[in-house]
């Protein structure tokens, strides 16, 4: 299945298949939202490489690296909204992300994965979630989440 596809001529809008959309929880300070969103979409490309583009270069041919291949939607919502996404994110195999408040304590990779794994499913204190899928589906996860502004 082709993920992006162009209508008319070449120089017509990519119009994406699939969509790659963050979930903040609306209660995180400025410093924070950035930080998750940066985390949540750092592993997409690593287990889903087709979502990567072509690398960078400017006008002096210094090259710079390759970044997401389509826009990343941020999205907020209460807790209630991403325990709701979450579940139906799960529900629906699609890939994801999480980001649990633990994390802002930690500060490093293995002791970030540790605090994830000593919670069950079901009772992580999310604060983000990054999902990726076909456009229909992840919208479905998101009802109930605003753009974030």
């Amino acid at each position: 299945m082709s993920t992006e596809h162009a209508h008319g001529t070449a120089d017509a809008p990519v119009r994406f298949d699939t969509k790659i959309a963050v979930l903040l929880r609306d209660d995180l300070e400025t410093w924070q939202r950035l930080n998750v969103t940066a985390f949540l979409v750092s592993g997409l490309g690593t287990q889903h490489p087709e979502v990567i583009g072509e690398p960078y270069e400017d006008a002096d041919a210094t090259p710079y690296l390759p970044m997401l291949r389509q826009p990343v939607l941020v999205f907020e919502g209460g807790k209630e909204t991403l325990t709701s996404a979450h579940g139906k994110a799960l529900g629906r195999g699609l890939p994801r992300a999480v980001f649990t408040s633990d994390l802002f304590t930690t500060g490093n990779d293995r002791d970030n994965r540790a605090a994830v794994r000593a919670v069950a499913t079901d009772a992580l204190d999310l604060v983000g979630l990054a999902v990726y899928g076909p456009r229909n589906a992840v919208d479905k996860i998101l009802k109930g989440a605003r753009m974030h502004p």
